[in-house]
């Protein structure tokens, strides 16, 4: 048997909005989120929170960042979402307070099933504990947990769960160390 996307077919997905805030927060996100012009910090705090999010007190959210469906995000305290990072959440995502999503971050929730002939759609929520860290052109894949203070360092792969203060690498992210904070 062939894969065939002509028997694709996700019907079953509901983004959990009305077409018309789909559509509104699609021009939204495009003119306030990723515009790299737009640095008022507070007002998209504001927007997130009037489309749905859960924002905590002293959130930054830099400019150039892509966020699906802010009705399906959490975000705690103190927590910073860098420059071009992509919240592709099909699915829940919650970030923990005192986070760190560093420059070019890629969260999916979503992936599809190769096994499938129709490609099927597959998702899953992503939940990073609180004071973790998720460097520089990391992705986080469908389902995992980031534990508390855990690093995933530059450029690697999240898959799974990630143990509390431990440093992880690589693609796929294994335990390298455990984190100290002085």
């Amino acid at each position: 048997m062939k894969t065939d996307l002509s028997k694709f077919n996700n019907n079953w997905y509901k983004p959990g909005a009305s077409v018309i805030k789909q559509i509104i927060w699609y021009y939204v996100n495009i003119f306030f989120f990723k515009s790299t012009i737009f640095p008022f910090k507070k007002l998209k705090i504001l927007i997130l929170r009037l489309f749905g999010a859960t924002i905590g007190k002293n959130t930054v959210i830099k400019p150039g960042v892509n966020i699906k469906y802010p009705w399906k995000l959490t975000v705690g305290e103190n927590s910073w979402i860098g420059e071009n990072v992509w919240i592709d959440n099909l699915d829940h995502v919650e970030i923990g307070a005192n986070c760190c999503i560093s420059q070019g971050a890629l969260l999916l929730c979503g992936n599809h099933n190769y096994s499938s002939q129709a490609f099927d759609l597959i998702t899953q929520k992503i939940i990073i504990s609180d004071g973790a860290w998720v460097g520089a052109k990391c992705v986080v894949v469908p389902g995992c947990i980031i534990g508390n203070h855990a690093v995933l360092t530059v450029g690697s792969v999240a898959v799974g769960a990630l143990k509390p203060f431990g440093v992880y690498s690589g693609n796929k992210a294994v335990w390298v160390k455990q984190r100290t904070i002085n």
